[in-house]
């Protein structure tokens, strides 16, 4: 029953807050005229207020309100009451320890297992993920656990950028710190690039955008999927 879009990110160079998906979502949300918000990702730090006005600017064009999680007294029933549900980008493990400090990973799940349609952009699409280990976040706060919501078998690495030839960085690139995650773990990480996102219909999982996906299997070379790839073979 699960109806999700996992994008890698909510913006793509020289285009506004989620303008690159806007056709993706008015199919997706269609029949829906109110998404309730999870803003607890914080990019930048800001208010849950100022990030939830944005996201209602962004929805205007499909004439859909926005009200956000944090306005609500009772978190979990505002979920289960849900037309549709967006959680934005930020930090996340600061999203992650919020859902467990509310108790809200069950009933999160439970309702998007169950067919509600669901957006996650970066840290809302990680948490789709078995776990948050592969994000690329600085760890600010510590939330209970890693483990996330399971809702695909394998891990996600919003944002992937490939290595730069000519780049005189010295650090670890993406697939170096992926392959550190190899080393302990076990589970397929999906690295998705600016401007990709995966559709899951049921079980049915799809590469959706112009870019490939770098996908990385422990004892394997990494390899590239293209769009309209199927991506349920992987856990």
């Amino acid at each position: 029953m699960k109806n999700l879009i996992l994008a890698s990110t909510s913006t793509i160079y020289g285009s506004s807050h989620l303008e690159y998906l806007l056709d993706s979502l008015q199919i997706h949300f269609k029949g829906v005229n109110e998404i309730l918000f999870i803003p607890f990702a914080r990019p930048g730090g800001i208010t849950h207020d100022a990030y939830t006005a944005k996201v209602a600017e962004s929805f205007k064009p499909l004439d859909i309100s926005v009200n956000g999680l944090h306005e609500h007294n009772d978190k979990s029933k505002a979920i289960e009451h849900a037309q549709a549900i967006f959680t934005g980008g930020g930090n996340t493990f600061v999203l992650l320890k919020m859902l467990y400090h509310y108790n809200l990973l069950h009933t999160l799940r439970t309702v998007l297992q169950g067919g509600t349609p669901y957006l996650g952009t970066s840290a809302g699409s990680n948490i789709c993920g078995l776990s948050i280990n592969t994000t690329n976040d600085m760890p600010i706060v510590h939330p209970p656990s890693f483990k996330a919501l399971g809702l695909v078998p394998f891990n996600i690495n919003p944002h992937y950028l490939d290595p730069e030839s000519n780049s005189t960085h010295m650090g670890e690139t993406r697939a170096m710190r992926i392959k550190e995650y190899h080393a302990y773990n076990s589970p397929p990480v999906v690295g998705l690039r600016e401007g990709s996102w995966l559709h899951i219909k049921h079980d049915h999982i799809v590469l959706k955008g112009e870019p490939t996906a770098r996908i990385f299997e422990i004892n394997k070379s990494p390899y590239e999927l293209k769009s309209n790839s199927d991506l349920s073979v992987l856990h």
